[in-house]
């Protein structure tokens, strides 16, 4: 079976991965029901404490008994001066008047990327992937001691030879066409902007250890095409946030599946950090303004999200996407499974 590298490693029926998105998409009901179906599910933690970590953990152990995965963030080290701060606050000013809110407060973006580290190691997590770089050895260290695979991102051959130098056990190659973060660590964001079918054949033919492709991919057109460059395993995450398990807001599953392959744009005005999104009014108004490293920007940002969201007001809210929201549907994510498969068993 093609992939079998991966369904070894992942021990699943199909090495199809869902993305760790972060910000509330994966419950512990899309992740279960990914993996109960056949595929690999993976609980986005970046933004989550280490306790509700554990809890979302424990929840999909109930709801299944298959493999599953933890994706988390390797912390940077951001500074910025108060009057930075000041200027990133007056910008957001505006739309926190206009959504009804009150003043912003400096941001305070403490890191829980150690206690989550030690969450994991206590529930016995299967799998932990990585994005925004390679975490300290001493942490791969003790994750594989433990009996816990690792998985690193990369948009770039020299970051995909990093991670297996580090002892990834499988790569996700990010192509540019993927939605949300960019997982680039050792360039600038532009230098990993590389689309996925140039991406794979020159990461696979640089290291020896299985590439998972991700960008773009929503059907068993883009499995083809991946596998016959070399990749072993595909993730999707775009075609999950649509899902029935979805915890994304409806208007965020509506504005998919409205969008067109011209509507998503690379930005760092929600969170600091590069990403793929449907353009909207605050993403235009932004440009130009004052924009804090991540996490802090992301910080002054989730409060206006949080009510955009609640107030169902899409042109304040960062609606991830990748480049293919033509292909989403509004389905069961055990039925988006089952569709992707037919690309093994037609193989077969």
């Amino acid at each position: 079976m093609k992939g079998e590298r991966i369904v070894q490693l992942l021990e699943t029926n199909y090495p199809i991965v869902q993305a760790g998105m972060a910000g509330g998409v994966t419950t512990p009901g899309l992740v279960a029901a990914v993996s109960e179906a056949g595929g690999f599910g993976t609980i986005g933690a970046g933004y989550m404490e280490a306790e509700a970590m554990k809890e979302s953990i424990r929840e999909v152990k109930e709801r299944t008994e298959k493999p599953f995965g933890v994706n988390l963030f390797v912390p940077g080290h951001p500074s910025s001066s108060l009057e930075e701060e000041e200027k990133a606050m007056r910008a957001l000013h505006p739309f926190r008047e206009e959504l009804g809110m009150e003043a912003a407060v400096n941001p305070d973006t403490p890191s829980v990327f150690d206690e989550q580290i030690e969450g994991i190691l206590a529930e016995k997590v299967p799998v932990v992937s990585f994005t925004f770089g390679i975490p300290p050895e001493e942490v791969i260290r003790s994750l594989k001691q433990s009996g816990i695979k690792v998985i690193g991102t990369a948009t770039t051959v020299e970051e995909a030879v990093l991670n297996e130098e580090a002892g990834m056990d499988a790569i996700v190659a990010q192509g540019a066409e993927a939605g949300g973060h960019r997982g680039t660590f050792h360039a600038s964001f532009e230098k990993g902007m590389i689309g996925l079918m140039s991406l794979i054949p020159q990461i696979t033919d640089h290291i020896s250890i299985p590439v998972i492709a991700a960008g773009g991919i929503m059907d068993k057109r883009g499995i083809a095409a991946s596998f016959a460059l070399g990749a072993e395993g595909v993730q999707l995450g775009t075609a999950f946030v649509t899902s029935k398990e979805s915890g994304a807001k409806r208007v965020h599953k509506g504005a998919i599946l409205e969008a067109t392959e011209a509507d998503t744009v690379v930005t760092d005005v929600f969170s600091g950090k590069p990403a793929r999104g449907i353009e909207n009014r605050f993403i235009r108004e932004m440009e130009g303004r004052t924009i804090l490293e991540y996490p802090l920007q992301n910080a002054l940002t989730k409060p206006i999200r949080k009510e955009a969201g609640r107030l169902q007001k899409t042109e304040f809210m960062s609606l991830w996407s990748g480049q293919s929201p033509r292909l989403s549907e509004d389905s069961a994510a055990a039925d988006i499974i089952r569709k992707l498969s037919e690309y093994w068993d037609e193989s077969l």
